[in-house]
């Protein structure tokens, strides 16, 4: 009866770890473009408003 499931298993599993590792690479992908886009920004003169301490509510 187990072995009726096996490949059933298996290929749940697989195809849980596919996805996990393809979301973790796109998570890996996008932050690598977004630090890009900042560094980009910065370095045409435009600043986060979180570094210029305005409006933290202090």
């Amino acid at each position: 009866m187990a072995d009726t499931h096996a490949f059933f298993i298996a290929a749940a599993y697989g195809a849980s770890a596919l996805a996990i590792a393809a979301l973790a690479l796109w998570i890996a992908l996008d932050g690598r473009a977004v630090r890009r886009r900042l560094a980009a920004m910065e370095a045409r003169g435009i600043r986060r408003r979180s570094s210029t301490g305005a409006g933290n509510g202090r």
